[in-house]
């Protein structure tokens, strides 16, 4: 099969195009995917305007096809991929690395300057060499990617639920990196977004013992609490300051954790509040986009020892913690609710995940 269907952009102004294009070749040490379905990013309308403006970060050239959170099948593996075969179920990590700078031969390539979300957008100007050779995202039904960024999906995953795994990922890296783990408390900020669901669903599958969901839709979080009374607590902004709320279930001390989830435009103040709960010795963490600058005081960080540090993606080895938890029944994917579009319905689809009526347990997939 030498060509196939993609949805491509070609002008940021416009919709995207569903065409007929070339089926990529992979490399020796790729793998050929026959995607079945690809996560939909609400931050994707973001990045087309990067492309608009040719600012703030390196893009894929115009015309280009997208999708960042791919899962499908193996259809065929490059000459030196052993272990892997055609058939497998997987979900493909998005992030790329050059793979022989210093970060990546010490095993840290999130920090290498090249690294790349492909599909999505880039981090470097070694980007753009990156895009060059993996240049098809996941609204095509079929993509190349590196045979080291597979994780392989067990039974009891289905492909519209790996499609979730970047978002879910997201949280998990950064709680990993909090230190959250069964005893403590974490408060998530935002907790009814995409992001801030995913990290109620994880903090429940870790073992996390007090989850505290802040955001403004009451509806939304009943939702979050339903899953779990006895662990999940729900504050509303519209009811004011969380922060007496976070200390009356802390014994006075504040949450171990604070997950700053909250999107690009969220206001200030309720990033501020919920920094303000956390316990002495307790750790924030950003994986949101709210983009005001902070006016954080350095002297409360150092008398409270508050570590505050960001966490940008996930490893594949961190995708096969998830996913092994999901097929425990500990990580409950089950409570996603899946809008499937096809790949003539992108931008219907991209609408669909930037709606705020959307709640954060919404799942909405583009499906070659």
């Amino acid at each position: 099969m030498s060509t196939m269907s993609a949805t491509r952009l070609h002008d940021p102004n416009q919709p995207f195009r569903k065409e007929t294009i070339s089926v990529p070749e992979p490399g020796p040490d790729d793998v050929l995917v026959r995607v079945r379905a690809c996560g939909v990013v609400p931050n994707l309308a973001n990045v087309i305007h990067f492309a608009e403006r040719q600012t703030f970060t390196p893009v894929p050239d115009l015309p280009a096809v997208y999708g960042l959170d791919p899962a499908g099948e193996i259809a065929a593996v490059g000459a030196n991929v052993l272990e892997v075969k055609p058939g497998q179920r997987v979900y493909i990590n998005p992030g790329r690395s050059c793979g022989s700078c210093f970060w990546c031969r010490n095993d840290d390539m999130i920090n290498c300057e090249s690294y790349t979300f492909a599909g999505y957008f880039g981090f470097g100007e070694g980007s753009r060499r990156i895009f060059k050779r993996y240049h098809v995202g996941g609204f095509a039904e079929f993509m190349v990617a590196p045979a080291s960024s597979l994780v392989v999906l067990p039974d009891e995953v289905t492909y519209e639920e790996a499609a979730r795994l970047g978002y879910l990922g997201t949280a998990y890296a950064a709680m990993k990196r909090a230190g959250a783990e069964p005893g403590t408390t974490m408060l998530v900020n935002g907790a009814t977004g995409t992001l801030g669901a995913g990290a109620v669903l994880l903090a429940l599958a870790m073992g996390i013992t007090k989850i505290l969901a802040v955001a403004r839709d009451e509806r939304l979080l009943d939702e979050l609490r339903a899953i779990a009374p006895g662990r999940i607590f729900t504050h509303s902004n519209n009811a004011g300051s969380c922060v007496e709320w976070a200390r009356g279930l802390t014994d006075g001390r504040g949450p171990d954790v604070v997950m700053e989830a909250l999107p690009p435009g969220a206001p200030l103040e309720a990033t501020m509040d919920a920094m303000a709960s956390i316990r002495r010795g307790g750790t924030v963490v950003t994986v949101g986009a709210m983009s005001n600058p902070l006016p954080i005081d350095p002297i409360w960080i150092m008398l409270h020892q508050i570590t505050y540090t960001g966490s940008l993606w996930f490893t594949t080895a961190q995708g096969h913690d998830m996913v092994r938890m999901a097929a425990a029944g500990t990580l409950d994917l089950k409570r996603l609710v899946h809008k499937r579009f096809s790949l003539d319905q992108v931008t219907e689809a991209l609408e669909e995940a930037k709606s705020r009526e959307v709640g954060g347990l919404a799942n909405v997939v583009v499906m070659p």
